[in-house]
């Protein structure tokens, strides 16, 4: 009987859960949008779900969000995984902006187009990203902050909902939490890591996006 189990191989070992890429949280993040949008969620319930979207780290944390959601232009639920792992020597997906201040500040403000994600990094310095006056053309947002020695300061219109949390050690990170009248408004999801610095995004009071029922229109007629 020893032998028989000594002249066995070895069971074959699991495979490791495939790691969530950035693409993959979007993915996910518009099919929360689009049940929004379509009455499937109530506005309560998509924030609890795009704050575990943005967390999750496997493809199968992300399943739960979605599953029983279809994919926008879908009648069924359909949330797909990544096909493959990145080819050796692949080029990964980078932030559609990336900030850094280093020594010296840097500032994001005015009118600008926001892209779906944007990097700050404030490494004894500050970031400032202004978006009081910024064009939306993306239902949801993703601010990733990393602040040592530093501040990344982020400021929004009064007219959109605002979102996010993260980790200070010896830091801070604050997110002023805020809901737009408009369901289907843009969601700012903010992230970071402060290490002796702070990262604090809160409404720019007074300030409202100027075409927000331009964008609207053009989520409704897309």
């Amino acid at each position: 009987m020893d032998l028989e189990k000594r002249s066995q191989p070895p069971a074959a070992k699991a495979p490791a859960p495939l790691r969530a890429s950035d693409a993959d949280r979007d993915r996910a993040a518009d099919i929360l949008a689009e049940a929004l949008a379509t009455g499937r969620l109530d506005p309560e319930e998509h924030g609890e779900r795009l704050d575990g979207v943005y967390h999750a780290k496997t493809v199968a944390e992300l399943e739960p969000f979605v599953e029983d959601l279809p994919a926008p232009g879908d009648k069924a639920p359909a949330f797909q995984k990544a096909p493959a792992r990145p080819a050796p020597g692949e080029v990964p997906e980078t932030a559609d902006e990336t900030l850094h201040a280093v020594f010296g500040d840097a500032v994001r403000k005015g009118r600008w187009r926001v892209g779906r994600r944007t990097h700050a990094y404030a490494v004894f310095s500050d970031v400032v990203i202004d978006l009081s006056e910024a064009v939306f053309e993306h239902r949801q947002v993703v601010i990733k902050g990393f602040a040592l020695f530093g501040d990344v300061r982020i400021r929004v219109p009064e007219n959109i909902s605002l979102r996010g949390r993260g980790t200070g050690v010896f830091g801070t990170v604050e997110v002023d939490t805020l809901d737009a009248e408009e369901e289907d408004a843009p969601v700012v999801f903010v992230e970071g890591c402060a290490v002796f610095g702070d990262i604090k995004a809160r409404p720019k009071r007074g300030k409202l996006v100027r075409d927000l029922r331009g964008y609207l229109r053009k989520r409704l007629e897309g």
